[in-house]
């Protein structure tokens, strides 16, 4: 691994090219907070496949391509003025000072519970009028009700045992069965969107990340699926003339690559 000095020197560089392609580059000389935006969310999506995937080579690429953003950013808010890249280093290590007073000051935890609880009382001092003020409205809905989860009970406000959430998904799911039953469009969506709520709680108590674990799933019907239409070609015989039986031989085959 490389030495602090050549981190520095690593970073210096980046920063270096920054300034050069403001500069010289028409397209980066173009770009503004708004229009990289999306791309940004792109870059970080991409990482956390190659994250999900296991692919450090490509994690390490996709953080630089995240890391270069943010270097953006900073370079377009110093000309504005606004602030550079210094003001955004020391600005998250002030706040992760702040946020750990049992390593900087002298408050005593137990465990990474404590901690988390500490967090959250430490951003209503600063001034947060709630704990879920801090989550992103763009967030995806999974994504934004795992975190919504986490940081409720990160101040009390949660079940004692896991067999108390899994009553509830029973609860939610005899509640959706009841309004299938009635054809009311509206509360089917309704308890359906309590069911999915349910199941991302109790992930939490069996320490799980609903949007990996979803995102797993994804992956693995995505390749099975692939399977089966590489079989289909194989045969000659396009899928929408297959029986499902047929298909559901190389499904099979497809598990248990």
């Amino acid at each position: 691994m490389s030495s602090k000095a050549a981190q520095l020197k690593a970073f210096e560089r980046l920063l270096i090219i920054m300034d050069e392609l403001r500069e010289q580059c028409p397209w980066d000389k173009k770009q503004t907070m708004e229009s990289l935006r999306h791309l940004t969310i792109e870059e970080v999506y991409e990482l956390g496949d190659a994250i999900l995937d296991n692919d450090l080579d490509e994690v390490k690429k996709e953080l630089g391509d995240v890391l270069l953003h943010i270097v953006f950013y900073s370079k377009i808010g110093s000309e504005t003025k606004d602030f550079d890249i210094a003001d955004v280093c020391n600005s998250i290590c002030d706040k992760l000072v702040e946020r750990h007073p049992h390593i900087y000051g002298d408050v005593k935890v137990e465990n990474e519970e404590d901690v988390k609880r500490n967090w959250e009382q430490l951003k209503l001092k600063e001034g947060k009028k709630s704990v879920l003020e801090g989550v992103p409205r763009s967030l995806p809905a999974m994504v934004k009700a795992n975190r919504i989860q986490d940081k409720v009970a990160g101040v009390g406000f949660d079940w004692e045992q896991p067999e108390q959430v899994f009553e509830k998904v029973e609860e939610e799911l005899s509640e959706l069965k009841s309004e299938i039953a009635k054809g009311n469009q509206d509360a089917i969506e309704s308890e359906f969107g309590d069911v999915l709520f349910s199941l991302i709680n109790y992930a939490r108590f069996l320490k799980v990340n609903p949007e990996n674990a979803l995102e797993r799933t994804n992956k693995k019907f995505i390749k099975r699926f692939q399977y089966l239409e590489s079989k289909s070609k194989e045969l000659n015989k396009p899928l929408k003339d297959m029986s499902l039986s047929e298909m559901d031989v190389f499904w099979e085959e497809a598990k248990s690559l």
